[in-house]
């Protein structure tokens, strides 16, 4: 049975994430020490340790690093499907999870992307990806 797609829960260490998807802007992570982008958002860097970690903004370019299509889906989800769901690399070198809009057919792995803001519910934009 289709329902509300549930929110995710915004704390202190991921709220930039959330307030910039909620502007139409893809916030990562930088380490100011190492140099290196970081997603997902969390106190230290996962490739130094170091705890002096800014914010900053995406180009939203990217390439399908992976992806599946769902056919079937449940709860929330099940009057979506079939959908695209992926891994994009971005071009800072992260990657994340999200989904692929437009015809599935033209999807592969390797092709370019750029983030696409799509509006849930009044306080909550997810970043979902179309083919270039």
């Amino acid at each position: 049975m289709a329902g509300q797609i549930p929110k995710p829960v915004v704390d202190s260490d991921s709220k930039p994430y959330w307030d910039g998807l909620n502007n139409h802007e893809l916030m990562i992570q930088y380490c100011d020490d190492c140099s290196k982008h970081i997603f997902y958002p969390r106190l230290l860097c996962p490739h130094c340790f170091s705890d002096q970690i800014s914010w900053t903004q995406a180009s939203g370019q990217g390439k399908i690093y992976s992806y599946t299509v769902v056919h079937r889906a449940f709860g929330p989800f099940a009057d979506q499907a079939p959908y695209v769901v992926a891994i994009v690399e971005l071009a800072e070198g992260v990657r994340m999870m999200t989904r692929i809009t437009g015809n599935r057919e033209d999807n592969a792995i390797g092709k370019p992307v750029t983030v696409t803001f799509e509006k849930v519910d009044d306080d909550l934009t997810l970043p979902y990806f179309k083919l270039v």
